[in-house]
């Protein structure tokens, strides 16, 4: 052996790199070695990789690798729903690899023609020509490891049912017909009673509590909380609203990002739907970003990583990312051109109100924009979007129509039919008041008045502007910046900043505003796009391009609507979007003369269904108890922070909730406690159609199918186990409408089975195909490439003639896509959002908080951090007890279910507790120290990272680890025992911090008091130091 200087420096560097990593990278550091030593090393550098897919001459020829097939279909690695290509050993079955799809927007940009042969798509991605690097399609490292959920042994493959008490972990194998009857008929399940089965639940008349009728029939004691949208949820809402018939329905919304979809719904004026925008990253100049970290977290999270890095490199872009964290979204790549804001925990309102205070008094806001009160006055001055900032507001509190808008045929009671809702502007030229579908011309922007009515009352008006500036105003620039640390020097120069662009500056924000002020904060940060005018301009902000139809009434088949078709009724289970001055509970309280205020806990007047109020709802019986829950790969005893504490001995106890049924592929958290687990496919086993989130600026809808064989067990008649057969075989049994024969109407009014899923879907599939110009036919050698030749009988026997080969051609290239140019026209977005932007919000100053009756405002402003009763949480909570507030940040690795895929927690097997230095000095804390850190509900124990990166007063937390389930206890099916896995209950779960309201009489945990969304961030905390 021939020793020289550079093989002697490779050499001890590679020992002392390895002798680094002994102690936390053991593991590792074997199967390095292993890879070097091992037989397959004399396959030279290629080491123990697998062998191609597929291998391209160079004359350009593809030739296929007969051993494995490649896919495109979709990623669940996390919610943002990537297009990505799976890498399959036909003889195995296995996964081996996946990566991007270049046909998929939220993978490849810009992404390939949607017309190219797959043959040509699988070249593209090679080294041929260099064009794998033109055309480079990638998946993210979740997307990367969650190909483990795949085999993971403790995967549950049968039906299971409880054999112990509730929540014990153990648990026996049962068969499907078994598991049917029992759900359906009910009976002495557990030698515990007898329990209601879901048949007998279904009742479409009787009220729950005849002295509530607003409750509604007792069939709303049925409660499903499924997953979020991932492509299969129409299955489910099929199944509870529209046959079933219950109100309870709803996801994880609540406890992932509401204040977020709150905050944009209430700008965008669609507070039902909840709509979102995000910037055009392809041309903004200028980004602020507010308690999200574009690329590291957020939606759609490898997209905008990937465009945001394009935008600063390529077009010299600018954005600064306000968090209490530094995260990846900054770094030393990014150079001057990204700069990392720190600042207090649950703050962020604070310091977008002096935003908005400076841009006011310094007449930086788009005037051209905000004076056209119409979409015609705004098409007439050559504006892409309009506002309500000229419209006149009711202003005097004593009048009952406070906070509405002053309507034309309250001034004009002969005024014509059509124009007597409309709101009032005045026109800038005259003053003249006008009715604002009339008016073409600019309005004036800032007015207050008193005006009479036809009806003789006298009444304060304000325009919407004047109504912000006026809530703006209530505080100095340097009251806000004392409240959130930031100078007030500072605050003016982001504003300044943030208007030095025209249209092409964007703010963004999500899940760091879920917290106890999270609605007036996101509303706040939203409204920064307004006042610029932005909105369907290049370079500023987008709804997104929308989806093809699929589960809708669509140009094939109707999956929406179905003979028998039940329409729900009554209160949902978490008192969301109705107003507690509707119930019966207020309305006695009137009648007997008491103050009807505050109810027992929080009602939440407009926003969706509150999931993560359900739990502690149901079990308490506030409005109504359940009879029956059914989770589908949700888990918000988990996710909802202080949820655990809340619900643990009740859940635990059948007489509080006597029927409890999980779908799912794993037991977690939440499945835990349930009666019966029902096994569910994983994505790559699965069918299902998506739309994206809204970055992406063409119409997208992705396909999942099954690319590879389902593991879960099957029926009788060899179907598949999984949600949608669970659902299928319990509404065929109960005789549901909408389920088994004639259930499915087509175009010509013709009806069609629903047996399987694939009946479902794939008509789905053939809505989306036949929406707008048709998509091609796919020919056999195509299906044969991608796999989708394994269902072509299915699909001949389920689809007409004409639809089969079209839905193959979306399976082959993973859904369907739009052109990438087709994103923009004329100078601008193409696909645009219509609706009036919401300076002030209707809707939101006519609600009032249920626990004192305060009317809320309409507009953004900042308050704080507050409990439902409106007592501010540092007054409850003083920070002399309570120095510390608690964050939880996201990488770009781990989600919740990051520690149970073996390949990232080789990567990173535990989180910490991260501190500011200055703070862990002050308390004789170094890294690695143990700690207990606690909060007004609970305690947990980690090590501490001290870094440079974390804002004073501030606990970092990163999300994904501490669990108690997903393998992380040991547990028993039948005779098998499935011990503990130490690496799999690593770390500490910021949300087991989480606390109630003190404020409720009814076990409620901590959320906004406007909108209900969950605090997660910002939780008052302390630190003590652990002995060695």
């Amino acid at each position: 052996m021939i020793l020289n200087r550079r093989s002697l420096l490779l050499g001890g560097t590679t020992l002392a790199a390895l002798g680094a990593m002994s102690h936390g990278f053991a593991r590792t550091a074997r199967d390095v070695i292993g890879g070097f030593t091992s037989p397959e090393a004399a396959r030279g550098v290629t080491g123990g990789a697998h062998a191609p897919e597929y291998s391209i001459d160079a004359a350009g020829t593809l030739t296929r690798n007969p051993d494995q097939r490649v896919a495109y279909t979709m990623c669940e690695g996390c919610t943002t729903k990537c297009g990505v290509r799976v890498r399959i050993d036909n003889r195995s079955g296995d996964i081996l690899r996946v990566t991007g799809n270049p046909y998929s927007p939220l993978s490849a940009d810009p992404h390939i023609a949607y017309d190219k042969p797959v043959e040509d798509s699988y070249a593209g991605l090679s080294g041929h020509g260099e064009t794998g690097l033109a055309g480079r399609s990638t998946a993210c490292g979740r997307g990367n490891a969650a190909l483990a959920k795949y085999r993971d042994p403790r995967r549950v493959l049968k039906p299971l049912k409880r054999a112990g008490g509730r929540g014990d972990g153990h648990w026996v194998e049962i068969e499907w017909e078994q598991l049917i009857e029992e759900v359906v008929e009910g009976g002495d399940l557990f030698g515990e009673g007898h329990v209601d089965g879901l048949r007998a639940i279904r009742d479409l008349e009787t009220p729950i509590d005849p002295e509530n009728p607003e409750f509604g029939p007792k069939a709303n004691q049925l409660v499903v909380m499924p997953v979020f949208k991932n492509g299969r949820l129409m299955m489910a809402a099929r199944f509870a609203k529209m046959a079933f018939g219950t109100r309870n329905l709803v996801g994880h919304r609540s406890y992932c990002g509401l204040s977020m979809r709150a905050g944009y719904a209430a700008l965008l004026d669609n507070l039902k739907k909840q709509p979102h925008l995000k910037p055009d990253y392809r041309h903004a100049e200028y980004m602020l970003f507010v308690g999200t970290a574009p690329g590291n977290a957020g939606n759609p999270f490898k997209l905008q990583g990937t465009l945001m890095a394009r935008a600063r490199s390529e077009n010299g872009a600018r954005y600064v990312v306000v968090d209490p964290v530094l995260t990846n979204s900054v770094t030393q790549a990014s150079g001057d051109r990204g700069r990392w804001q720190p600042i207090r925990p649950g703050t962020d309102g604070a310091l977008v109100m002096g935003m908005i205070r400076w841009i006011l008094e310094s007449e930086r806001y788009d005037r051209a924009f905000l004076e056209r009160p119409s979409r015609a006055a705004a098409e007439a001055g050559g504006e892409l979007s309009h506002s309500n900032a000229t419209h006149l507001v009711i202003d005097s509190a004593d009048a009952p129509e406070a906070g509405r808008f002053l309507r034309w045929g309250q001034l004009d009671p002969g005024a014509d039919e059509a124009l007597a809702g409309e709101p009032v502007c005045l026109d800038a030229a005259t003053g003249t008041p006008m009715p604002t579908g009339a008016q073409s011309d600019p309005a004036i922007l800032f007015h207050e008045d008193s005006v009479t009515l036809a009806d003789g009352r006298t009444v304060e008006v304000a325009t919407s502007l004047a109504l912000l500036r006026r809530e703006a105003e209530r505080k100095t620039l340097d009251a806000y910046a004392e409240d959130c640390g930031i100078p007030a020097e500072r605050i003016a120069e982001l504003a300044r900043e943030f208007t030095s662009y025209g249209k092409r500056a964007a703010a963004d924000c999500h899940g760091g505003t879920m917290h106890a002020a999270g609605f007036y904060t996101a509303y706040g940060v939203v409204m920064l796009n307004a006042l610029v005018g932005n909105l369907n301009a290049i370079g500023g902000t987008t709804a997104g391009g929308g989806s093809f139809k699929a589960v809708a009434k669509g140009p094939r088949y109707d999956l929406k609507s179905f003979p028998g078709k039940v329409k729900p009724r009554g209160v949902d289970a978490g008192r969301g979007g109705f107003a507690y001055e509707r119930t019966s509970e207020y309305s006695r309280k009137v009648a007997a003369g008491e103050n009807p205020y505050p109810a027992r806990a929080p009602w939440h007047a407009f926003t969706q269904p509150m999931g993560a109020h359900w739990l502690a709802s149901l079990l308490e019986g506030y409005p109504y108890k359940a009879r029956a829950l059914v989770t589908w790969s949700s888990n918000p005893v988990y996710g909802v922070a202080g949820l655990r504490e809340t619900i643990d001995e009740k859940i635990r106890d059948p007489r509080n909730l006597p029927l409890m049924i999980s779908i799912d592929a794993f037991i977690n958290e939440t499945s835990t406690y349930a009666d019966y687990i029902v096994p569910d496919r994983i994505f790559y086993e699965a069918w299902g159609w998506t739309k994206p989130w809204g970055a992406v600026t063409v119409k997208d809808a992705t396909a999942r199918w099954p690319v590879v064989d389902c593991l879960t067990g099957t029926t009788p008649d060899g179907r598949h186990i999984d949600m949608e057969t669970f659902f299928i075989d319990v509404a065929k049994r109960m005789g549901l409408p909408g389920f088994g024969e004639g259930a499915i109407p087509d175009a010509e009014g013709q009806l069609h089975p629903l047996h399987r899923a694939e009946d479902f879907w794939l008509r789905a599939g053939a809505n989306v195909a036949f929406d707008g110009d048709p998509v091609p036919e796919a020919d056999d050698a195509e299906m044969a490439l991608t796999g989708v030749d394994r269902f072509a009988d299915l699909m001949r026997a389920t689809l007409k003639p004409e639809e089969w080969r079209r839905v193959g051609y979306l399976l082959n290239r993973g859904g369907r896509f739009e052109a990438h140019a087709a994103g923009y026209a004329d100078g601008a977005l193409r696909h645009r959002y219509g609706r009036t932007l919401q300076i002030w919000n209707e809707t939101v100053a006519s609600a009032r908080n249920s626990m004192t009756g305060a009317r809320f405002t309409g507009c953004p402003t900042w308050q704080g951090p507050r409990l439902a009763d409106g007592t501010a949480l540092d007054a409850e909570f003083p920070r002399e007890e309570w120095p510390f507030r608690v964050v939880s940040t996201k990488s770009q690795l781990f989600s919740s279910s990051g520690p149970a895929l073996k390949h990232l927690r080789k990567l990173r097997g535990t989180n910490a507790i991260g501190l500011n230095r200055e703070d862990a000095a002050a308390l004789g804390l170094e890294t690695g120290d143990r700690v207990r850190l606690s909060s007004p509900g609970g305690t947990v124990e980690g090590a501490v990272l001290a870094r440079a990166g974390v804002a004073p007063g501030t606990v970092a937390i990163e999300h994904g680890f501490g669990h108690r389930e997903l393998g992380a206890r040991t547990y028993r099916i039948g005779a098998r025992v499935f011990e503990k896995g130490l690496s799999l209950a690593a770390g500490i779960n910021s949300n087991d911090l989480g606390f109630q309201d003190p404020s409720a009489s009814v076990p409620s945990v901590l959320a906004d008091p406007v909108v209900g969304s969950i605090a997660r961030q910002a939780i008052p905390a302390r630190i003590e130091r652990l002995l060695a």
